[in-house]
């Protein structure tokens, strides 16, 4: 138990030390310690406890070196100084009311899925794939393993890497099990230093076999969303007030409007047509075939009211093999989606997926990868069907009903570029 300085009854008396063999000081109960406390509980003055405990019996378990202790009796340090600190933060209310959160959300997700029929999967964080294909993976191997001369220099005979995504591997069970799911951590050696990325994060992602139509990949995101949230707020009111009303006052009635409406669709086409009619200057011009940058995702979304917008059919050459073409003349698109929301940008992505061996094969032996996929390409010559999946970044997702703008302050121990404590 932590010790309570705003409690009226605090410190009346002291509990005798029995394994020091001595009486506490008073100048041993400071501000970080970890006290036993024995009492009564009363009726509370304060309107926003019914009882408090009247401490008859205080007994310091863990003092705490006040003048080294990063944490000051109250001051409130801002989210970016106790980032510095991650061994002691979570001792904060800030910290203390996100990681309540993060555990609630954790469980609905859970929940939605199970509820929908979902089987969970552990999926590998060591895998030989590049899911993404862009490049920006941890490569895995032995710190300090010495290799004879002729060996295979690879610790599993093949380049392994550190997860980008699970996606490939629920292709491969939602063969079996038709709606499929994981949730875990995942990675990317994005050398960035902005407010969106990480290094390490987590990964919501969602296959769903017999799915023909984005339009079912867009509702199982927008119902994955709502649903979840729903909880959130409805668990843990006190813990969503308090960013709400001490780090992004304004929030609360964001996300009331994103669950009350329903999200927007618009195609990749229709997008860059409302961004070359925007009055006002983006860094990056918006052109077709180009992908949206952050800058032009913030406009579309507050174009529509501030209310989550689905951008869907990109260009065939921005997206990764797996996509499905859709085989539309000249523009030449693949059936991909992403999920824009305020604040944030892009939250969700997805697709469905190619389910046409001559189709998928055609495209990785352009990419000078049929050898590296070919089991990928045997998924659609053994019992395939249509399906699609998509993929939520949880952190963003935080950042998103809590109105956090840093990433690194929706997750307990962040790792980024040149930054990994603890």
């Amino acid at each position: 138990m932590r010790q309570d300085p705003n409690c009226s009854e605090f410190g009346k008396r002291w509990k005798s030390d029995s394994q020091q063999g001595r009486t506490l000081k008073s100048s041993e109960l400071t501000f970080g310690s970890s006290v036993e406390v024995q009492g009564k509980l009363i009726q509370s003055p304060h309107k926003r406890q019914n009882v408090e405990l009247a401490a008859e019996n205080i007994c310091v378990v863990g003092p705490c070196d006040v003048q080294a202790f990063p944490l000051k009796y109250k001051t409130h340090h801002p989210l970016d100084y106790l980032r510095q600190f991650p061994h002691v933060r979570c001792k904060t209310n800030s910290l203390g009311a996100l990681l309540r959160l993060r555990s609630e959300a954790t469980a609905a997700i859970h929940s939605f899925f199970k509820d929908n029929g979902y089987l969970h999967v552990h999926t590998p964080i060591i895998t030989s794939n590049d899911c993404e294909g862009a490049g920006e993976i941890f490569q895995v191997e032995p710190a300090n393993e010495e290799r004879e001369p002729g060996e295979n220099p690879h610790f599993f005979d093949v380049p392994a890497f550190l997860t980008v995504s699970g996606q490939l591997h629920l292709e491969v069970i939602a063969g079996a099990f038709s709606k499929v799911y994981t949730f875990g951590p995942t990675f990317r050696a994005d050398n960035s230093q902005s407010r969106r990325h990480l290094a390490e994060f987590y990964m919501v992602e969602a296959e769903l076999a017999f799915a023909e139509s984005l339009q079912d990949i867009m509702q199982a995101m927008e119902d994955l969303f709502k649903k979840v949230t729903d909880a959130v707020l409805s668990s843990c009111p006190r813990d969503a007030e308090l960013f709400h009303k001490h780090v992004a006052p304004g929030q609360e009635a964001k996300v009331e409007r994103m669950l009350k409406n329903q999200f927007i669709t618009m195609s990749y086409t229709e997008a860059i047509e409302i961004l070359k009619r925007a009055h006002q200057e983006f860094i990056y011009k918006p052109e077709w075939g180009r992908d949206l940058q952050s800058e032009h995702e913030r406009y579309l979304v507050q174009h529509c009211g501030e209310i989550p917008v689905f951008v869907f059919n990109y260009p065939y050459d921005l997206k990764p093999f797996y996509m499905r073409d859709n085989e539309d003349g000249a523009q030449h698109t693949v059936a991909a989606v992403d999920l824009l929301v305020p604040g944030v940008g892009e939250l969700c992505g997805g697709s469905l997926r190619e389910d046409r061996p001559d189709f998928l094969q055609s495209r990785l032996q352009r990419l000078g990868l049929e050898d590296t996929y070919q089991w990928y390409i045997d998924l659609r010559r053994f019992g395939s069907t249509p399906h699609g999946g998509f993929g939520m970044g949880f952190e963003r997702y935080l950042r998103c009903i809590l109105g956090v703008e840093n990433i690194k302050d929706v997750i307990p121990f962040p790792r980024f570029s040149h930054s990994c404590i603890l």
